[in-house]
């Protein structure tokens, strides 16, 4: 699970970029990384929104943001360039450090991967970087201008069409464009290097994750994203590209603190996680939110009280049953419980002895699927009551709490 924030930071020429950071719900990002959008793409695309979301839910922290003169962000498209979009990265990693979490990995997709390789020599903090479908050389997006570069060097500036939409290009953007000592940049790199590239990019050929990789020392890496577009838009190429990166650089923010969690004696602990019913429910071996709908106040980030305890009954019926089953060589194939809470009026209630008093109702539907004979099916549903989590609620239960001393 994570969050979303509006991130805003000052470019160099003191433009207003416009972000939005993703991070892990409820607990500390363990790192962060800074994302580099497509050429003419924005935050919003995406590869950037499902790479980011799929990091953050694996703990680490991830600024999108859209390069100067794109999407929210101020400034002149036109004017702007290769150039401008490192400066743009070198500031956004400022501001992520003045956040408190200087980004340590940095990701750049198409245009934005060649911006990211020029920019991390001007990130301190950073630990590796990761491409997708970049090119090595960074004018090679001139290609698609077609002869609207013989108007824009004349005239000073012309008008492109790119994916169906038309975009204002100086001569100020081929400039910065040209002469990029990619080569040089991506040998001097001197940190881990992941490329991972489409072989059926029409956009972006495979032969620039050849020479990517080939102008990098090691240690570096490269996945082939088979089957994947230039856009990753294809489903599922996005968060598996994101799931590489996070495996591939896991070594390398090995040693970075993870939130403190404390020891605990019990089978099951509960605490305040954040927002206004969220907790964080442990087990020994396991965690996870439980929460309320938005419909009582709550943001439904998890399973209601009321949920568990219903998944509680039901896990533990069809467990029953299911080792029943297997112990006596019943042909029991699959068992599905649905289950609902309510609560009925005793008057309703013939077996009640407190007339008038509301109770407490648990329905459950109890579905065996298999070759079974009716005694078979008779017997299981026998077996079904006696469930130890089904006599524990029918029993007499007593709850001891006890006040822990926090000082």
């Amino acid at each position: 699970m994570i969050s979303t924030e509006k991130f805003t930071f000052t470019g160099k020429q003191g433009q207003s970029l416009d972000g939005r950071l993703e991070l892990p719900l409820y607990i500390k990002p363990r790192a962060a990384a800074l994302f580099a959008h497509c050429f003419t793409c924005t935050k919003q695309s995406h590869a950037a929104t499902r790479v980011a979301s799929a990091l953050a839910a694996r703990g680490i922290a991830v600024l999108r943001f859209d390069f100067t003169g794109l999407g929210g962000s101020d400034g002149d498209f036109a004017n702007a360039g290769f150039a401008t979009n490192v400066e743009d990265l070198a500031c956004a990693a400022r501001a992520l450090a003045d956040r408190g979490l200087p980004p340590v990995l940095l990701i750049g997709h198409s245009l934005g991967g060649a911006a990211a390789l020029a920019a991390a020599a001007h990130i301190p903090q950073l630990r590796a970087v990761a491409t997708l479908n970049a090119p090595y050389d960074a004018a090679h997006v001139f290609e698609h201008f077609g002869d609207a570069i013989d108007d824009i060097e004349q005239s000073g500036e012309g008008e492109v069409t790119l994916a169906g939409r038309k975009f204002r290009i100086a001569r100020e953007f081929l400039e910065q464009g040209r002469d990029q000592p990619q080569a040089q940049r991506i040998a001097d790199l001197g940190l881990p290097l992941m490329v991972l590239h489409c072989p059926q990019d029409e956009v972006v050929s495979i032969d620039n994750a050849r020479l990517i990789f080939e102008a990098a020392m090691h240690p570096k890496s490269f996945v082939a994203l088979d089957d994947a577009d230039h856009l990753l838009t294809k489903p599922g190429a996005a968060e598996y590209a994101a799931n590489m990166i996070a495996s591939w650089a896991t070594p390398y923010l090995a040693d970075l603190p993870m939130e403190p969690r404390e020891d605990f004696a019990g089978t099951v602990e509960v605490s305040t996680a954040g927002g206004k019913f969220a907790q964080w429910v442990r087990t020994p071996r396991h965690e996870f939110i439980a929460d309320e709908p938005e419909s009582y106040g709550g943001s439904d980030h998890g399973p209601t009280p009321y949920d568990l305890l219903l998944a509680a009954l039901g896990t533990c019926t069809s467990m029953t049953i299911k080792m029943y089953a297997d112990r006596t060589k019943i042909p029991l194939e699959k068992v599905r419980i649905e289950m609902e809470h309510s609560r009925d009026h005793v008057a309703d209630c013939t077996d009640c002895e407190d007339k008038g008093l509301p109770i407490q109702v648990i329905d459950r539907a109890i579905e065996l699927s298999g070759d079974l004979t009716e005694e078979q099916r008779k017997r299981l549903m026998e077996i079904a009551d006696k469930c130890p989590v089904h006599k524990t609620l029918e029993g007499e239960l007593h709850i001891h709490s006890t006040l822990i001393d926090d000082g």
